[in-house]
């Protein structure tokens, strides 16, 4: 019986899996350039990847972890990571302070 062929091999660096949880188009753009994302990014550039690396990153890198590993445990951590990245986006209300000076007659 051969074991490595009932091992699953991940082929996302770990910096690309921790760094990606704050700084997700940067990953994309340094695994780019080192190309140690080679099965996962195309070496074409189109129209489509660059749209989906600018308006939906976590999204892609979901998409890439699903890929490569199935749901487990990265896959989980980036999913919280994008529910509280979307849904604390829009609360955030900036309050400005008015100085109200009375002038007496």
């Amino acid at each position: 019986m051969d074991v490595h062929a009932a091992l699953v091999t991940h082929t996302l660096p770990l910096w690309f899996l921790v760094l990606s949880l704050f700084l997700p188009r940067l990953c994309i753009a340094l695994g780019w350039l080192q190309h140690s994302l080679g099965s996962f990014v195309p070496a074409t550039v189109g129209l489509i990847p660059i749209l989906v690396w600018l308006l939906v990153p976590r999204i892609l890198i979901l998409f890439w972890i699903y890929q490569d590993q199935g749901i487990g445990l990265w896959f989980l951590i980036h999913a919280i990571a994008l529910l509280l990245a979307w849904g604390g986006g829009g609360t955030r209300v900036v309050r400005r302070r008015t100085r109200v000076v009375e002038v007496e007659d």
